[in-house]
């Protein structure tokens, strides 16, 4: 029993004066004879603790703000999108309501039996955060696995800035070979303009160094001036941008209609594309997007990169030495030489000048002066000798 209780009752069962219970049981007089008042019109039950909790609080969120968090969490989770407190603090900003803090949205949330409790995780404070400072300093890239509806295999290759989170490129592939990531990256570089560097992981279609070699990739960074980056093996972390990005993707493709084709995941990828880079903000740029992000400041450029647009072909040289190519609707003839018959070859064309590389060497081949009044056109160097490894940080 309640010392409230005890000492109420000894004064009315008349064993103790008001005073004596008071001194003895460590009340005042004046709060004795506020209990006794209690127990006469509420029992022994109201002298139970009462809370001290005000009847009103003039900082608490009002019920548009409480409702609007729990409708915008359940669109958003529905959608595949993040739904935490900082994403829905940027929702209610962009509706122009008042907005609480992050802390107060989890309360609300959490009221609402939204948040479901998970294992603690390493604090973020932990971790050694690196972000470049210009659009275009750095390009993440690499490619995540996905499944058509009927369990067919593809992968999905992304291109991401790692100042502003920029989704550059977003294309499905089956499967995404050496090759492919060339192509996506003169389409991304001639729609965005050419990063200063690159980083990725040490998967085969993006360095062949562990092997001594090179591949194309190496050999078109080299050729743009390029530096190339690549993460310790085994250690995603280095690329942590573009890692975490896949799990933003899957987690959005997971609540979409599963595609039944390439063509239809692609229209799914351009769709998610376009709300990513321009709807959606987030939370490490301050609530902006990363469209405004990217555009905000002025991009970083390779030193003595070629500043015309580019173009890249894939060929074999034929049994008389030459490759032909099409160009403004007419054809043209690489003279590269008998010697070289058979060979495969990656081209880099700008607005003056084709470089013919040889795939498997890196040998430079030759060099031709672009001439749209002659249909050949002769290599400019006898002895042009081997296209040089990209700059690696």
């Amino acid at each position: 029993m309640s010392k409230a209780k005890v000492a109420v009752l000894k004064v009315v069962s008349h064993q103790l004066s008001v005073a004596a219970a008071a001194a003895e049981y460590g009340y005042s007089r004046q709060q004795l004879y506020k209990l006794l008042a209690r127990y006469k019109t509420g029992g022994l039950d109201a002298l139970e603790p009462r809370s001290r909790r005000p009847h009103t609080n003039p900082q608490a969120v009002n019920g548009e703000v409480r409702d609007f968090v729990l409708a915008t969490r359940r669109r958003l989770t529905r959608d595949g999108w993040d739904a935490g407190p900082i994403s829905l603090a940027a929702e209610l900003d962009k509706a122009g309501l008042p907005v609480p803090s992050t802390s107060t949205i989890r309360r609300i949330l959490h009221t609402a039996g939204l948040i479901t409790p998970e294992p603690r995780k390493r604090p973020r404070s932990s971790y050694l955060r690196f972000e470049a400072a210009q659009p275009n300093e750095c390009w993440q890239s690499d490619f995540t696995h996905w499944r058509l509806a009927d369990g067919s295999d593809v992968e999905i290759l992304n291109w991401l800035d790692d100042h502003s989170r920029y989704l550059l490129g977003c294309t499905v592939h089956a499967p995404v070979t050496g090759a492919i990531v060339v192509d996506a990256f003169v389409q991304v570089s001639n729609d965005h303009g050419l990063p200063a560097s690159t980083l990725t992981d040490n998967g085969r279609v993006y360095t062949a160094r562990h092997g001594g070699g090179c591949n194309a990739f190496e050999y078109l960074l080299a050729a743009m001036r390029i530096t190339q980056k690549n993460g310790r093996p085994h250690h995603p972390q280095t690329q942590g941008k573009v890692e975490r990005f896949h799990q933003t993707l899957k987690k959005w493709l997971t609540r979409q209609p599963p595609a039944t084709t390439i063509t239809e995941l692609q229209t799914q990828l351009d769709t998610f594309r376009t709300t990513y880079n321009e709807h959606r903000t987030h939370r490490a740029l301050n609530r902006k997007t990363p469209g405004q992000t990217y555009r905000a400041t002025p991009k970083a450029t390779p030193t003595g990169a070629p500043q015309d647009h580019f173009r890249l072909r894939y060929d074999h040289i034929d049994n008389s030495g030459k490759v032909s190519i099409r160009r403004a609707g007419k054809m043209h003839h690489l003279g590269i030489g008998t010697a070289h018959h058979g060979k495969e070859i990656l081209a880099i064309a700008d607005a003056h000048e084709i470089t013919v590389i040889e795939l498997r060497t890196g040998e430079i081949l030759s060099t031709h002066d672009i001439n749209p009044n002659r249909s050949y056109w002769r290599n400019k160097q006898r002895n042009p000798g081997r296209w040089p490894r990209p700059p690696v940080a």
